[in-house]
C-alpha cells in the first residue's frame, strides 16, 4: 500500500491526497482526522512544471548571449583593434539590454510560479474557513446537524 490514498471528490472529479495517518481508524494520528470537506484536491497541488522550464529557457538564453558577446569583443578586437571599438561598443550595450530582458523575462516566470502557489494556498484556505464556518452554523441551529459529510457534500 502507498504513502497517499485517492479519493474520488464527486463534483469536480479531482482525486483528494490524504495523508497516511488522517484516518480515523489510526490511533497514531498526531491530530484529528479532519473531515471530508477540508481535505486537499490532488489538482491543488499540482507543480508548474511548464513555467519552470521556461523560466531555465530564458535565463539560458541570456547566459548564451553573454557568452556571444565575450566572443564577439574578442573577436573584433584581435582582427581590428581598437579602431573597431565604439561599434563594438554599440553591439555590447544593445546584447547586454536583451540579456538583461531575458533574465527579467525568466524571473517574472518565477514570480508566475509564487503567485500560483498563492493562489492555491488561499483557495485552500479559504475553502477550509467554509467548511468550519457552515459546521459552527449548524451546530448553533441543531446540534445533531454536524455530521460528517457523506461524498455527495463535499465542498473542496
Amino acid at each position: 500500500m502507498s504513502d497517499e490514498t485517492e479519493r474520488i471528490v464527486p463534483r469536480s472529479s479531482t482525486p483528494v491526497i490524504e495523508p497516511e495517518g488522517t484516518d480515523i481508524d489510526d490511533a497514531r494520528a498526531r491530530r484529528p482526522a479532519s473531515p471530508k470537506r477540508m481535505q486537499v484536491r490532488a489538482a491543488d497541488l499540482e507543480p508548474y512544471v511548464g513555467l519552470k522550464y521556461l523560466s531555465r529557457l530564458f535565463k539560458l538564453m541570456a547566459i548564451i548571449l553573454i557568452l556571444v558577446l565575450a566572443a564577439e569583443v574578442i573577436t573584433g578586437l584581435v582582427s581590428s583593434g581598437l579602431s573597431e571599438f565604439p561599434a563594438i561598443l554599440g553591439e555590447i550595450s544593445r546584447l547586454i539590454v536583451l540579456a538583461g530582458l531575458l533574465w527579467g523575462c525568466g524571473d517574472l516566470a518565477i514570480l508566475l510560479i509564487d503567485m500560483g502557489h498563492d493562489l492555491r494556498a488561499t483557495r485552500i484556505l479559504l475553502g477550509r474557513q467554509l467548511a468550519h464556518s457552515m459546521d459552527e452554523q449548524l451546530a448553533r441551529i441543531d446540534p445533531g446537524m454536524t455530521h460528517a459529510a457523506d461524498e455527495s457534500e463535499q465542498l473542496v
